[in-house]
């Protein structure tokens, strides 16, 4: 029986290439966005990635692109309070969504881009994949759960990319694999393949660049 939710196989020469080439050049920081108004033309697909506060999301943008202060990366949850553009060449815009979750932030401001996260989430026709970022160290929670059913009801498809790998034993790991692939079973949206990640050790960087330019090529 093959197992649910299988780690993305290591890419080939020619997708790895692809996907070094992808971010061979400048990715650039475009622009913050606080309402939906202020969204770029549609005119390229676009990925985003989005996890619960100090997950590594702005980490892991900074190592897939090669440039270490491209996303601010902060020890405070909820520092990242708009949805930030990033261009990628002229065929790819790589989107960082608000942290969701617990945040160091009034309630009236988490409430507010909360609302713009889901609005856009449900909105965006270029949006060709959600990447959901998952702690290895702990699994899939609650506030995973709500991020994902919310992809589910906007048909939008997600990625599971397990962060900080390189913090969790074999054994651990093992287990909490099993509790993710569970978990990813219960939404339709979901992809049926999950990334493995660290950043501080570069291990699946390549993987999710090269996923990443299979999503491009595909238009």
């Amino acid at each position: 029986m093959a197992l649910l939710f299988p780690e993305v196989e290591e890419p080939d020469e020619q997708a790895r290439e692809a996907g070094r080439m992808l971010f061979a050049g400048e990715t650039e920081f475009l622009k913050g966005v606080v309402a939906m108004s202020g969204l770029p033309p549609a005119d390229r697909p676009e990925v985003c990635f989005a996890g619960r506060s100090n997950v590594g999301k702005s980490t892991l943008i900074n190592a897939l692109t090669g440039r270490k202060g491209l996303a601010r990366a902060s020890n405070t949850p909820g520092r990242t309070q708009e949805i930030n553009y990033f261009t990628a060449t002229d065929d790819l815009y790589v989107v960082d969504l608000p942290g969701y979750g617990f945040a160091n932030a009034p309630v009236a401001v988490v409430a507010k881009w909360q609302a713009l996260l889901k609005q856009y989430l449900q909105g965006r026709v270029t949006l060709r994949r959600a990447f959901v970022l998952i702690d290895a160290r702990h699994g899939i929670k609650a506030v995973d759960e709500e991020i994902m059913s919310l992809l589910d009801t906007a048909a939008v498809t997600f990625q599971a990319v397990l962060t900080k790998t390189d913090k969790v034993k074999a054994a651990d790991r093992d287990k909490v694999l099993a509790q993710v692939r569970e978990r990813l079973g219960k939404h339709p949206a979901a992809f049926p393949e999950i990334v493995l990640t660290s950043s501080e050790k570069g291990d699946g960087i390549e993987t999710l660049r090269a996923v990443i330019a299979g999503i491009v090529a595909q238009g």
